[in-house]
Order: C-alpha cells, then sequence, then structure tokens
C-alpha cells in the first residue's frame, strides 16, 4: 500500500474521512523515498546489473567454443575464465583509479593502486552502533562504493572478451593473457576515463550511455589489430583470394551462448541507468530494457532476411552475430524514448554485419567469431546514431569520440602485440595449429572420446 497509503489509513482510524482527505490535499503530489531507502535501490541495482554482465563472460566462453573447431575448445574455456580473472585483479589493482580518480577533463586519473571501501562505509561496519551521523556519511554518496567498482569491473572483461573470439585457434595462451593486462590494466581504462571519468571528451558532450564505443569497438580495436599482426589460420584463405570456411563445431552452444549474452546484456545496459532510487530512475531503466530487447530482435530479423536475399539459404550464425550487432549497436543510447527508433538502430546494426563479415574475408582478416563486425562495426554505427535523428548527441562530436578512441586503441595495441610478436612471439607453430591448441599447449582434450571411440560405462 506504500507510506502514503498506511498513513491515511491511520488518519482515517483517527479522525474518519474528513481527515484523511484533508491529508490528501495537503500532502505534496511527489512522495520521495529516503537517502537511505535510495542508497540501498541504487547499490542494489549497481550489483545485480553486474552479475548480469558477469553472466556475459560464460556467454562469450559458450558462443566461442561453439564457433571454433573441436581441437580448440579447451583452449577458448581457459582464455575465457581466464581475462576475466585477470581483469578483476588489473582493475583493482590499477584500472578504476586509473579510469574515474581524478581525472578532471584531462587524460587519465591516478595511478594509485588497490581501490578499496571507503572511511565512511568502514566507520559504519566497524561501530558498535549505527548512529544517524555515521549512516548519513555513507549514504549521502548515493550508493555503495564497491558496488560501483563491481559494476565497472565486469564492463572491462567484456572488452577482453571481444579480443578472444577473433584470434582463436593460432595465438598462444600466454601472449594473449599478457595482452589481456595491458587492455584491462591501463588501455582500456584511460580511454574510458575520457568519458566516464569526467575527460576530455565528456567535457566536448562525447555520448555514450553503455558503451557501444568505450567497450566494444574498443575490444573491436584491439581484436582487429591483433588479427592483422597475427594473421590468418593455415588455409582459410586461398592464394587466389579464395574463402576457405572453417565452420564451428557446435552451434547449439554457440546459440546458447548468445542468449546468455541476449540476458546479460539488460544488466550491461539497465544498470547503465546508475541509479534505482526513483520513480524517474526506474521508468528509464524500463524504457532501456525494452530498447534493449527489440534491438536485438531488429538485428536478428534483419540478419535473416538479408542471408536469405543475399545467399538464398538462412545463416543461423549471421543471426546470432545479427542479436549481437543489435545489442552493440543499442549500447550507446538505449535510453531513446521512441521504442520503434530502437528496433531501427539494431535492424541497422544487423544488416551491417552481414556485409562486414564477408568484406572481412576478402581483405584476409580472419575473425573467427565475427566479433570484430558485430563489436566495432555495430559499435562505430551505434554510436554515430545517437549523433543522427536517434539520439541527442552532437554528430561531429560522436565523430571526433569515435576517432580519438580508434586511433588510440590502433597504436597502443599495435604496440603491444608486435612488442610480443618479438619477443616471445604470438603463434603457435604449424604442427601445433593443425594439432589444435588444446593439445598444443594444455595437454587435453574437450571431446576426448571423439577421438577414441565410444567407452562403454
Amino acid at each position: 500500500m506504500g507510506v502514503l497509503g498506511k498513513t491515511i489509513t491511520r488518519t482515517a482510524s483517527l479522525t474518519g474521512l474528513a481527515g484523511a482527505v484533508l491529508l490528501l490535499a495537503t500532502t505534496p503530489a511527489r512522495a520521495e523515498v529516503s537517502e537511505e531507502t535510495a542508497f540501498v535501490f541504487n547499490t542494489f541495482a549497481f550489483l545485480v546489473s553486474g552479475f548480469l554482465v558477469m553472466w556475459m563472460a560464460a556467454g562469450f566462453a559458450m558462443l566461442e567454443s561453439g564457433l571454433v573447431r573441436t581441437k580448440n575448445t579447451a583452449t577458448i574455456c581457459l582464455k575465457n575464465i581466464a581475462l576475466y580473472s585477470i581483469a578483476g585483479i588489473m582493475y583493482y589493482v590499477i584500472g578504476y583509479n586509473l579510469m574515474y580518480s581524478g581525472v578532471d577533463g584531462g587524460y587519465f586519473g591516478s595511478f594509485g593502486g588497490f581501490y578499496n571501501t571507503s572511511d565512511a562505509e568502514k566507520a559504519l561496519l566497524g561501530a558498535d552502533e549505527a548512529t544517524p551521523e555515521l549512516i548519513a556519511a555513507v549514504t549521502s554518496n548515493g550508493y555503495s562504493v564497491m558496488s560501483d567498482w563491481f559494476f565497472q569491473m565486469v564492463f572491462v572483461a567484456t572488452a577482453a572478451s571481444i579480443v578472444s573470439g577473433t584470434l582463436a585457434e593460432r595465438i598462444k595462451f600466454w601472449p594473449f593473457m599478457i595482452f589481456v593486462v595491458v587492455l584491462t590494466g591501463f588501455l582500456y581504462p584511460i580511454q574510458g576515463s575520457w568519458t566516464w571519468g569526467g575527460g576530455w571528451l565528456a567535457e566536448r558532450g562525447f555520448s555514450d550511455f553503455a558503451g557501444s564505443t568505450i567497450v566494444h569497438s574498443v575490444g573491436g580495436w584491439a581484436a582487429l589489430v591483433g588479427a592483422i599482426i597475427l594473421g590468418p589460420r593455415k588455409g582459410k584463405y586461398g592464394a587466389d583470394g579464395s574463402v576457405h570456411p572453417m565452420p564451428g563445431a557446435n552451434l547449439p552452444l554457440a546459440t546458447l551462448g548468445t542468449f546468455i549474452l541476449w540476458l546479460g546484456w539488460f544488466g550491461f545496459n539497465g544498470g547503465s541507468q546508475l541509479a534505482l532510487g526513483s520513480a524517474l530512475d526506474a521508468s528509464a531503466m524500463a524504457i532501456v530494457y525494452v530498447n534493449t530487447n527489440l534491438a536485438a530482435a531488429g538485428g536478428v530479423v534483419a540478419a535473416i532476411i538479408l542471408t536469405q536475399l543475399v545467399y538464398k539459404k538462412i545463416d543461423l550464425t549471421m543471426a546470432l552475430n545479427g542479436a549481437i550487432a543489435g545489442l552493440v549497436a543499442i549500447t550507446a543510447g538505449p535510453d531513446l524514448q521512441n521504442h520503434f527508433t530502437s528496433l531501427v538502430v539494431g535492424a541497422i546494426g544487423g544488416a551491417l554485419v552481414v556485409f562486414a563479415i564477408p568484406l572481412f574475408d576478402k581483405l584476409k582478416v580472419d575473425d573467427v567469431v565475427g566479433a570484430i563486425s558485430a563489436h566495432l562495426v555495430a559499435g562505430i554505427w551505434g554510436t554515430l546514431a545517437v549523433g543522427l535523428w536517434f539520439g541527442n548527441g552532437d554528430f561531429v562530436t560522436q565523430v571526433i569520440g569515435i576517432i580519438a578512441i580508434g586511433a588510440f586503441m590502433v597504436i597502443t595495441s599495435a604496440i603491444v602485440w608486435l612488442a610480443l610478436k618479438f619477443t616471445i612471439g604470438l603463434r603457435v607453430d604449424e604442427e601445433g595449429e593443425e594439432m589444435g591448441l588444446d593439445k598444443a599447449e594444455l595437454g587435453m582434450e574437450a571431446y576426448p572420446e571423439f577421438g577414441h571411440g565410444s567407452q562403454s560405462l
């Protein structure tokens, strides 16, 4: 019944109907929750949205596992759980402070590490009695400090996951993990500080609600540069420019991964409202959820129709990437109040994937899972869309942001990839690639019974 309803009931029991009518007449039209209640709901939103985004790590693992060949499946699974762990550690050690502490319109934050709970929260947790003064010192921040850290951390892990799928089946495990250390600890936080940390792009008005560019195109740029420097898989492209398909081994698993990503995206975009302490925030978050879902659906349908028209057959993998591209595209502006617009944005994202994937193949950029097309191409589109009639951003400023972040990621990623190539090396040898990375690097197989016949129980 709510606070106002309970108050009316109590008043009516004491003074009759006239008292209740008088109370209704004198009560303000807008009833606000207390500061502590808002603190609880805001913190709750960060935590729940964060573990939804964390679940996307499972989605990437399943999607990539389904789109590689069986001989590389265990390696992909290992990379995904390892990169999530490294991302969390690096963002704790240095990344969060570099992205958010003391940016003040500049280019990066503090190099101070080991981000921790606030002094006010420690005082409240350690007090014998939760006094109003201690509670007020905590709740005045609006949310628990570490709930925000958790929500931001799972985003950086997403950026790293994008790179994993593109470079699958031929990159060594340890060089890839070293790149993840640099990406999650330094590269992602530095460019992220330019907008979300209150840096120079934020002051120019660059708009990216949940990270079409700041998260997805960053992973896409790193993946693109890595794919060019690493080179394609052996036998992928013929000398005459022909493309030799290397189909994934488990499309049901890839489909499951896509659905998990779709689910996690509600936390990714919805949580980026960054508050749930008012009716306004709750309404805005609901709009974001609906727009996210519509964009993904639009991406799937567009990819299905286009593959039927272009190839005369419907391609499941294109449909899966169409969903992801639709989600990536709407991520820059899911707060749009016109739901049909989000459907259009997502559909264009799904259509772009259908043309981008074969284009990269023509350029001999071997992207095993289509991540460059789904995350980089669709991410650029989504960010530009905010500057068109699809959003409230300035088009020129959106272009400046895309170019600045793209240039930063291309240059820095190239330096790291080349340094790794000319020191410890990036690729497994030809024998290891032919054998599969599971045996070559892990000494195990994801499906050992496939090669040795069925075993009786």
